[in-house]
Formats: structure tokens, C-alpha cells, sequence
């Protein structure tokens, strides 16, 4: 018989052949709900069930108590009078103990036919509500009766058995069924429920058993522990009014700052809950409109910070249960910030009892190894395998339903855009001459951006570095990839590079300032100043700048204001606010303590910190900051070149044409009589200056405005004389507006 071809059951009343008896107690049969539970027949009803540990087994069904016969090896045997199959009761005896229990196998499968096609054809978009682990209230005669269904899909298994607290970790008595040609195995287990933690063991075609995390699992165990856990959400959201205003203003239309987030280093310590006690007014009160978490799927090694997940629709149980992440995303949404999350689709860690050879072959994994360009540690995701793209996309879908995040972070998407060419050597990237399109990833993506949209209307998709690829932000009509945001890497490296120089050196760096305009508008961008330029060695955003300790608070500043003013949306990670001098670490905490010191370093802490604000302040405040950032009729140098002075000018410009100027001197000395032309005569006043007391800075300026001199009988521009003082930038605004 082939593996997975079920065999007819036995006639009602015959002994079981010894082939079927072999299967069901190794756990290999397909269908043991046609061996076990009640089977009607002439002299009354067939029941036949599996307790393995009891010694003897009765079976009470109305006024009638039926000792069933040891058969060995936990199967027990007997007849039933009458024709009354489901509506009965074990009674399980083990020494003197004797309890009263429930049979799993005369419950009828609880998956529908039109589950069972979706499935099977990759199209189920709430896969995570038929698969995984269910609390139910299931009947079969009289009265529901509560337990747990567990699904789990492993098509090329010999056979699955589920495992857990509520059979001593021993499989032997729960095998599931195999539901047609599906690859879906059912068992509804009466009695099991919220915080039962539970495995499958899977046994592939070598023959070998394997113990697996369920990979719909809803909750998990806390790390380094690897069980899954049953979990019925329970949370009552009160965000209504933020997820109506959602739908109806999208976030890409309206400025937009991003703090991203590691939820457990911000504090250390606290839980989810704690963290929607603190969070939301922190990150209000600096005047970000939205936080991104860095991945809170669970994942075996905190090291990874989240980027190899192996529990894809539980969130991680070090910070508490899947209701405490709801109730901090709904104390996120009260506070008027909406909430991004960092979504790894491309890859996933070797851990043998997590997603790798799931059912003992390469199931949710690339067959060919260089398909992965992370290396040994990770597989990549088989993206041609209908179900393996129908798993990733109902997690995006999930995580947008079942915990109300506003968007998604696409995590490393070169890696998924790009595969190795045939024998591409290892250590291959997605830049090099080894790599080639991956049509089954463009096609995920896609569908991936279709669909959310469609379901969730104003959630965000925002993608990673994507290498050369272009169209990543394009209309999935016109070829291009759907998301709403792609994130300007290129951007970030040259800027940080420039600002890693000494101010002497910067002259013949100039171009890694300007340059990033040339591209500006290829995709809409986010500008990200984000963990991954602050990590393995490179330093925070302070430690980063050369100089003395007010050369570096300065140019700091000066640099926060650089990005704020240009063309793209904004994110910074957490600390930078802080002028956070060590390197992020995951198992630390920020440096909450540096305001509070005393003295001229305590005050360039807070500066750091108030222009943040104030920065995401005349954000809001100011269109030509944010209303043009997809049009280059937004941007206009005003000096460009200046790369001996370390100076930069340019105009933004909101879609009425109202200007804002922002000027920059990335040299340590002040100019103090600096001829500068501007869009229009008459007075500007000064709505930024970084090297304000306020900030921490020297205070030098121009006592608030300046004045600018029309040029020419046509007044179309004007120049006007001001002091910019050292590592420092200034906005002006025509007075009045």
C-alpha cells in the first residue's frame, strides 16, 4: 500500500488484521478514526480505543457499562448494545485509580471541504484559524464537549501524533488523521486547553520520529524552552477610532517619522504590558507618528534580535502572552501612533524542531541549498510551493487582523528578489554577478502587497534594502512590486560615511551628500537611520562623529536636521534621541541616565533629545516638509557645491510653492557673514537653529530673522547675509507663513 493511501476500516464487530493493529500502534496508520471510536454494525456497535498506560477500560454508554478486552499495546476492544455509537464515556483504570474520560475518536473531523480546498490549492488567506491549535466546543451525541482541535500540515509524513502536557509528552494514544490528499492532520482532544503546551511528533519517510513546534502555533513557550501553547485571545480592543481613521487618511499622505524599536532593550525588564504603560507617552511626547518594532515573532536565540524567527504567528513569550502585545499596540493606537512591524519572509533558522524538514523533508525550505544567500545558518523559504507562499502571506494578513499593526517592514527583501545562479559559488549576494531574478519571490511579493491592501485598507508595506531592483513602490499593474515605502539605504550609508570624517576631510566628500538626490524620487522612500548603521562595531550615531565631545554633539544635531529636511519619510532608532554614546546592545538597555547628568554633558544629552522633538514638531507643522516628498517639485539646491566650506543649502517646497530654506556648515567654523540666496525678498525668520542654547549648543545666530534683498527688477530672487554657526544647520521661513 502507498504511503498515505488509506485503507478500507474493518467490518464492524471483525478483529482488526494484524497489518492495521501494527500501524495504529506505531502511529503510522492514516486514518486511525476508522480503527478507533464507534462503528455501528448487526449485533450492535464496534468500539474500539486506544488508552495506553490503563490497565483496564470500560465504556458507559447510557444505562449500559461495557468492559472492553486488552488487546495490547493500549488497545481495548468490545461491543456496545443498540445503535447509540457517539454518546458515551471511558472509564480508565490504573491501579486503584480510576477516572472518567472522553474518546478523541468518536468526534468527526472539524475541518470543512472548503477549508480542505483552500488549503490545498495555497489560497486559504486566515490559514492561522484551521490550522494550528483551537480551543472548541465539539459534539457528538449529547451535550458540546470542551477540548482543543490541533491541524497541522505535513503532506509527506508517515504519520503525526500530537503530544503534550496532557499525555505525559507519549504520542502513542493521540495519533491524528490524515484529511484526504490535503496533507492535513486532524485530532480534536477533549479536555485540552488555554496553556497546555504541546508538540507533533512527525514521523518522515526515513522512518525517524521527530518532535516539531507547531508552525500555526498562536502561542509559545518562553525561550530557551520550545513547546508550543495552546491560547484563545481574549483581549476587547478600543482602538476603533484610530483603525476608522486609518482607513480613511493613509499614513503615506501625511508626515510621517518612525521610532524603531527593540521592545526588550528600550527598558529592560519590562513586559508588554509595562511597555503600554510607558511607550506610548514617551514616544508621544517626542512627536514620532509611528513606532516599528523590530521582529516580535518568536524566535529560539535573543542574539538574533527577532531576524530568525521559528514561530512565525506567536508573538515572543519573553515579553508575556499574544493579549499583552495586543494591549500594546491598542495603548499605541489610543495614543495616536500607529504601529510597524519588521517581518522576516526570506529565511528562517536550522533548529531541527522548528520549521527545517518538517515532515523529514524539505517542506517549507528551499530543496537547493544555494538558494540561500544567508549561508549555513539559515534556509530560505520555498517560494514556488503554493502553500509555502499561501503560509507567509496569511502571517502578513494575521499579524494586520489579529493584532491590528499598521504596516509591515519587509526584512531583507534582495535576499528574496534574487537567487544564485547554477553554480554560483558560496557566500554569493544579491548585488553579484552570481545572482538572478527569482520570479516565485516577485510573484509572493506581489501578492503579498495586493492582498493587504486590499484587506486592510491605509496599512503600510514598506521594504527593505532591495539592492538595484527597481519599481519596488510601482502599482503591481505596472509591473513594479506594490509597496507603499521602500527604504533609502543608499541614502543612509553615504550620508553616515560623510559624517564619519574629519571635518578637514569632509571637502573631498562632499559628493555623498548630494549625490543621494539623484535617486531621491526612483521609489518613495524612507530615510532610515536604523539599528543595522549602529551595530557589529560601527557605534552609535555620536560615537560615530570625529572631534571632541562638542564637535560631536554639534554635528549630531546638525545631522538630525539634515535628514529631517530631506525628501522621504524619516526613522531613527531608539537612543540616537538620547545622544546614546555606546553601541546598542539587546541584552542592555538605553542610556536613561545621560540627560540627568550633571553639568555641560547632561544639558548636550537633553539638547539631543528636545530637537528630536522639536524636529518631528515643525514636521507637522511645516507642508514643505513633507507634502512634496514623492516630487522633485519639492526640492531646489540653493547651494550645492560648496565642499571646501562643508556647507549645503537647499529649498523645500510644499505643493503650493511655499518655501522652506535649511541651511547647513558641517565645518567646525562659523560663517559669519555667509551671502545666500533665497526664493523671495523680505524677511525670514529663523524657525531652526541646532546651535541654540536650548539644544546645548553656543548659541550663535540671527536674533531670530534675517532680511533678504530682492536681486534684479524681477524679484525672482534675493540674497541676504547671514551667520551660520559652526556644525550647525538653520530653517528659515518667510515671515508670516
Amino acid at each position: 500500500m502507498a504511503t498515505g493511501e488509506r485503507p478500507p476500516p474493518p467490518a464492524a464487530g471483525t478483529p482488526l488484521r494484524p497489518g492495521q493493529v501494527r500501524a495504529l500502534l506505531a502511529g503510522v496508520h492514516p486514518d486511525p478514526h476508522s480503527l478507533l471510536g464507534p462503528h455501528p454494525g448487526p449485533e450492535g456497535t464496534a468500539l474500539r480505543v486506544l488508552r495506553p498506560g490503563a490497565e483496564r477500560v470500560a465504556a458507559l454508554a447510557g444505562p449500559h457499562r461495557v468492559e472492553l478486552r486488552a488487546e495490547g499495546g493500549g488497545l481495548f476492544t468490545g461491543t456496545l448494545p443498540g445503535t447509540a455509537p457517539r454518546d458515551y464515556l471511558l472509564e480508565e483504570t490504573s491501579g486503584e485509580q480510576s477516572r472518567l474520560v472522553e474518546d478523541p475518536y468518536r468526534f468527526p473531523p472539524g475541518i470543512s471541504g472548503t477549508d480542505l480546498r483552500l488549503l490545498s490549492a495555497g489560497r486559504h488567506e486566515r490559514l492561522w484559524r484551521v490550522l494550528g491549535a483551537h480551543t472548541r466546543q465539539r459534539s457528538a451525541g449529547r451535550a458540546a464537549v470542551p477540548g482543543t482541535s490541533f491541524a497541522v500540515w505535513a503532506p509527506d509524513a508517515r504519520g503525526v501524533r500530537v503530544i503534550g502536557d496532557f499525555n505525559g509528552w507519549t504520542g502513542t494514544g493521540h495519533p491524528m488523521r490524515r484529511l484526504g490528499d490535503s496533507g492535513i492532520w486532524e485530532l480534536f482532544v477533549p479536555g485540552v486547553g488555554d496553556g497546555e503546551l504541546y508538540k507533533y511528533e512527525v514521523m518522515g519517510p526515513d522512518g525517524l520520529w521527530r518532535h516539531k513546534a507547531d508552525p500555526v502555533a498562536g502561542a509559545a513557550e518562553r525561550p530557551p524552552s520550545t513547546a508550543s501553547q495552546v491560547c484563545t485571545p481574549g483581549h476587547v480592543w478600543r482602538d476603533a477610532a484610530w483603525m476608522e481613521q486609518r482607513a480613511a487618511a493613509p499614513a503615506t499622505a501625511a508626515p510621517m517619522s518612525v521610532y524603531e524599536v527593540h521592545l526588550g532593550s528600550w527598558r529592560a525588564g519590562l513586559g508588554y504590558r509595562r511597555l503600554a504603560d510607558e511607550l506610548p507617552g514617551y514616544v508621544r511626547d517626542l512627536g514620532f507618528t509611528h513606532v516599528e518594532f523590530m521582529p516580535v515573532a518568536e524566535h529560539p536565540f535573543a542574539g538574533s534580535w527577532g531576524y530568525q524567527v521559528s514561530s512565525y504567528f506567536a508573538p515572543t513569550a519573553r515579553l508575556g502572552s499574544p493579549d499583552d502585545f495586543r494591549l500594546l499596540v491598542d495603548a499605541l493606537h489610543r495614543a495616536g501612533i500607529g504601529v510597524l512591524l519588521d517581518w522576516v519572509p526570506g529565511y528562517f533558522p536550522r533548529d531541527d524542531w522548528a520549521l527545517a524538514r518538517f515532515d523529514g523533508t524539505a517542506l517549507y525550505e528551499a530543496e537547493d541549498p544555494a538558494a540561500d544567500p544567508g549561508g549555513t545558518d539559515t534556509l530560505a523559504f520555498d517560494y514556488a510551493r503554493p502553500q509555502v507562499r499561501n503560509f507567509l502571506i496569511a502571517n502578513a494578513l494575521f499579524w494586520c487582523e489579529e493584532f491590528h499593526v499598521d504596516g509591515l517592514r519587509v526584512d531583507a527583501p534582495a535576499a528574496m528578489l534574487y537567487r544564485a545562479r547554477p553554480g554560483a559559488p558560496p557566500g554569493w549576494t544579491p548585488e553579484g554577478w552570481d545572482a538572478q531574478e527569482n520570479p516565485d519571490a516577485i510573484a509572493l511579493l506581489r501578492e503579498l502587497n495586493t492582498v493587504l491592501h486590499r484587506r486592510f485598507p491605509g496599512a503600510v508595506t514598506v521594504a527593505g534594502e532591495c539592492a538595484s531592483w527597481a519599481g519596488v513602490t510601482a502599482p503591481v499593474d505596472e509591473g513594479g512590486l506594490g509597496f507603499d515605502l521602500s527604504w533609502n539605504a543608499g541614502w543612509a550609508h553615504d550620508t553616515l560615511s560623510y559624517l564619519q570624517e574629519d571635518p578637514v576631510h569632509r571637502q573631498f566628500h562632499h559628493t555623498r551628500m548630494t549625490s543621494p538626490m539623484r535617486y531621491a524620487y526612483a521609489e518613495r522612500h524612507i530615510l532610515p537611520v536604523s539599528h543595522d548603521d549602529l551595530v557589529h562595531g560601527r557605534g552609535s550615531l555620536l560615537a560615530q562623529v570625529p572631534g571632541d565631545s562638542w564637535q560631536k554633539f554639534a554635528t549630531l544635531r546638525a545631522y538630525l536636521a539634515f535628514q529631517w529636511a530631506q525628501p522621504g519619510r524619516k526613522l531613527l532608532f531608539m537612543g540616537q534621541e538620547l545622544g546614546q554614546p555606546h553601541e546598542w546592545w539587546h541584552e542592555g538597555e538605553l542610556g536613561w541616565d545621560l540627560p540627568e547628568i550633571p553639568g555641560e554633558t547632561g544639558e548636550r544629552h537633553r539638547g539631543v533629545r528636545t530637537l528630536v522633538r522639536d524636529l518631528n514638531s515643525l514636521l507637522q507643522a511645516s507642508p514643505p516638509l513633507w507634502q512634496q516628498d514623492d516630487s522633485a517639485q519639492g526640492f531646489a539646491w540653493i547651494e550645492a557645491d560648496a565642499a571646501r566650506e562643508n556647507m549645503l543649502a537647499f529649498t523645500r517646497y510644499d505643493s503650493a510653492g511655499e518655501p522652506l530654506v535649511c541651511v547647513y556648515n558641517f565645518c567646525p567654523v562659523v560663517r559669519s557673514s555667509l551671502r545666500l540666496t533665497l526664493p523671495r525678498a523680505g524677511v525670514w525668520r529663523e524657525v531652526l537653529n541646532t546651535d541654540s542654547h536650548y539644544y546645548g549648543g553656543a548659541g550663535l545666530g540671527n536674533q531670530g530673522s534675517i532680511t533678504a534683498e530682492p536681486v534684479g527688477p524681477s524679484g525672482s530672487g534675493a540674497h541676504a547675509t547671514l551667520v551660520l554657526p559652526a556644525l550647525a544647520a538653520l530653517w528659515l521661513r518667510p515671515e508670516g507663513r
